[in-house]
């Protein structure tokens, strides 16, 4: 499989999204995000990945117009919050994010957490974002199986993308055939479980015998199964070190390797998304 820093996936209304983002979770606003989303593009990384809940938008949105990187070569994605979902909030959400960006429009915008009582509304909002051209394309975040279903039955337009905790010890992969049997472009969150990765023996053993880390590993493993990735990194060598996985590939029976270290619930990093929503459900209207 040949596959660049440059390379895309088509989305199912065509938009094309880069194979490898910039994740930005957790990086502070100011000084650490610019620095951050600068070098990525510095770096050559063309997808940056933020939401209004990590309060850094603005930071990136400086950083991209201060890059010298021109706008319609940056791939730029955010997500609703919990709290601003509902059909009206989440379009006065989308505005507030690309007034904070600095941007006219978002290529990817997403529903951060699915909320139940409010997925209809929520979506209506998210489908005339696309139709306003202030979103290039939408999906969602964490949206497992029945989510994804209640989703089908109240959507014109589908979601071209989930956005879900991926990696070795999560595969998923009733939920992986489930997304590319609907169109939907898997991206996976904390790809290399926040840096954890390296303490699985058998990604280091794949990883010497290509002389690359085992985060390389779990990044080139995501994007061979047909995924997007979002590492998220605030130093320059290893915002460097997740990029150099253009130069190898994994065999088949590498790849079978990887599968079967998945330990289903228990190797979840993050909450479930049932345990997750929860709180923003119980006696919300």
């Amino acid at each position: 499989m040949t596959l660049e820093l440059t390379s895309t996936v088509t989305l199912s209304n065509g938009v094309e999204m880069p194979v490898l983002g910039f994740g930005t979770y957790k990086a502070a606003e100011g000084p650490e995000v610019e620095y951050a989303v600068r070098t990525a593009l510095e770096v050559g990384y063309r997808h940056v990945d933020t939401a209004s809940m990590y309060e850094n938008e603005e930071g990136v949105g400086r950083a991209l117009h201060r890059s010298g990187v021109a706008r319609e070569e940056v791939f730029v994605a955010t997500k609703v919050w919990n709290d601003e979902q509902g059909e009206e909030h989440t379009l006065a959400a989308l505005e507030g994010s690309l007034r904070r960006l600095g941007l006219d429009h978002i290529d990817l915008y997403l529903v951060h957490w699915p909320l139940p009582h409010l997925m209809a509304s929520t979506w209506r909002g998210m489908e005339r974002a696309l139709d306003s051209g202030k979103a290039r394309a939408i999906g969602v975040c964490n949206f497992l199986q029945p989510a994804l279903d209640q989703l089908a039955a109240v959507a014109e337009v589908g979601p071209m993308v989930d956005q879900i905790e991926h990696h070795p010890r999560l595969v998923q992969s009733g939920l992986r055939a489930a997304l590319r049997e609907r169109g939907i472009v898997l991206e996976a969150w904390a790809p290399v479980m926040r840096g954890a990765v390296c303490e699985i023996a058998e990604l280091v053993e794949i990883g010497d015998r290509h002389g690359k880390t085992a985060a390389q590993v779990a990044l080139r493993w995501v994007l061979q199964c047909g995924g997007v990735a979002i590492p998220k990194s605030v130093t320059a060598a290893r915002i460097q070190e997740n990029a150099d996985i253009f130069d190898f590939e994994l065999s088949p029976a590498e790849i079978a390797t990887i599968d079967a270290l998945d330990l289903g619930e228990e190797g979840r990093i993050g909450k479930h998304p049932d345990v997750f929503v929860r709180p923003w459900t119980d006696g919300r209207s």
